[in-house]
């Protein structure tokens, strides 16, 4: 089963959680994202946006080797100027056993912290802040490629853990012992204390947007084994959420969630996952490819019925948040390059049309949904290697993560048509 996400290399000085920067003094209460019934606003009008993931924004802006912050701001620079006004960040990658894990990470098993990445998450939103960008922050992972939940688990059961796509452990393995973190007191007490320093270091930032519990939270990995599951996930929601807004309660909070594929697809978990008064916003991914809805070396024959069913799962969470009476993001969204390349060279018609499609969605629910994310911003990345992947050491950033190949959905620099499309929704949706 092909899902989303990897990242980067491990060594880091420690930093004791203690030792960490005080929080960021509070600036006007008006400065912040807040909600009010299904709409977004900020400085008293609606907020709506056209925002990208940029995962490994903390890691440009590592002063370190493997970091760049020239490159850093050119990027925000780039995207400030197409309109992009909200970008999704990685705030956690948790030094792992995993095979697909990134490196360098923010913290260890214990409370040794990465100064390099924790400085260098400040500096990447000081800049986004320079330029008037909101930051929607992620706390850990879902998936294994920052480490996230299994490694929290391997933390506490002797080193326990399975590989995403191991051979030997076949989908839903993976999904239901990874979701065994949400039982664990253990693990939920060891991500908490990572909350708990990450969220009062940040507390009084407006250019954070929102504080989100995981990229991509899920209950278990089938309908099968989800009832075991839904009591510990729907506490873990809650529980962290109320940690959160305890700890910096001008910021929003939101799950992560991909949305009624990543509830099993049952409206009812989805729902029950989002009714919680700390939780401001449903969020929803969709990633056609990777569900089997269109296929890559046939676009052309297979794109119709694709976007089709998109139409479709858009429609779904526009009701799902109409009737729960809260704002819907748009946050992951990803489509092949022409003739499923991943090289700047290839052509992305199909790609554009698929934008068009999530934008011409956002314009014509003004509201219900507040903005959407594209996956994800490649910039002046540029794959290193021939076979695409990525290797240890490789420091050229992508918005594929490394457990991907580098170009299979991000935006590059150079993609002009598609740099157009974003910036053609930015303009309507300030025109509005």
């Amino acid at each position: 089963m092909i899902t989303r996400r990897s990242v980067l290399g491990s060594t880091a000085a420690a930093l004791g959680a203690a030792a960490l920067p005080l929080p960021a003094t509070a600036s006007a209460p008006g400065d912040f994202v807040t909600r009010k019934g299904t709409g977004l606003f900020l400085r008293g009008k609606p907020y709506r946006f056209a925002g990208s993931n940029m995962w490994y924004a903390a890691w440009l802006g590592a002063d370190a080797p493997w970091g760049n912050r020239d490159r850093l701001r050119r990027e925000l620079d780039t995207l400030a100027g197409i309109g992009v006004r909200n970008l999704r960040v990685a705030a956690s990658a948790e030094d792992s056993p995993l095979k697909n894990s990134v490196k360098p990470a923010f913290r260890t098993r214990g409370s040794a912290w990465n100064p390099a990445l924790v400085d260098g998450l400040a500096y990447a939103l000081a800049e986004m802040g320079k330029r008037d960008i909101k930051a929607v922050l992620y706390l850990t992972n879902f998936w294994e490629w920052s480490g996230g939940m299994m490694t929290y688990l391997s933390w506490v059961n002797g080193g326990k853990y399975l590989d995403m796509n191991d051979p030997a452990h076949p989908w839903p393995e993976f999904p239901d012992m990874t979701a065994q973190f949400y039982a664990s007191s253990e693990a939920v007490a060891l991500f908490h204390d990572y909350v708990r320093a990450t969220v009062k270091r940040h507390a009084g930032d407006p250019t954070i947007m929102a504080w989100q519990l995981a990229n991509e939270p899920r209950p278990c990995g089938s309908p099968k084994s989800a009832e075991p599951f839904l009591a510990a996930y729907n506490g873990w929601i809650q529980g962290t959420a109320k940690l959160i807004k305890s700890l910096s309660p001008k910021h929003m909070v939101s799950t992560g969630s991909e949305g009624l594929k990543g509830s099993v697809e049952r409206a009812d978990v989805y729902k029950a996952a989002h009714a919680f008064p700390e939780i401001d916003y449903l969020t929803a991914h969709i990633w056609p490819l990777n569900w089997g809805w269109v296929d890559a070396k046939n676009i052309a024959g297979t794109n119709d019925a694709s976007f089709a069913r998109v139409r479709d799962y858009i429609a779904q969470h526009i009701a799902l948040a109409t009737d729960m009476g809260k704002p819907l993001v748009i946050e992951e969204f990803g489509y092949p390059r022409d003739g499923g390349g991943y090289d700047p060279e290839s052509a992305t018609s199909f790609k554009d049309g698929y934008y068009k499609l999530i934008y011409d969605a956002v314009e014509a629910n003004p509201g219900i949904i507040a903005g959407s994310n594209f996956w994800a911003w490649n910039g002046e990345g540029r794959p290193v290697h021939g076979d695409h992947r990525f290797r240890p050491g490789d420091t050229a950033w992508l918005g594929d993560p490394p457990h991907e190949p580098q170009g299979w959905y991000g935006v590059f620099d150079s993609d002009a048509s598609t740099r157009a499309v974003v910036a053609a929704h930015a303009k309507a949706l300030a025109a509005v």
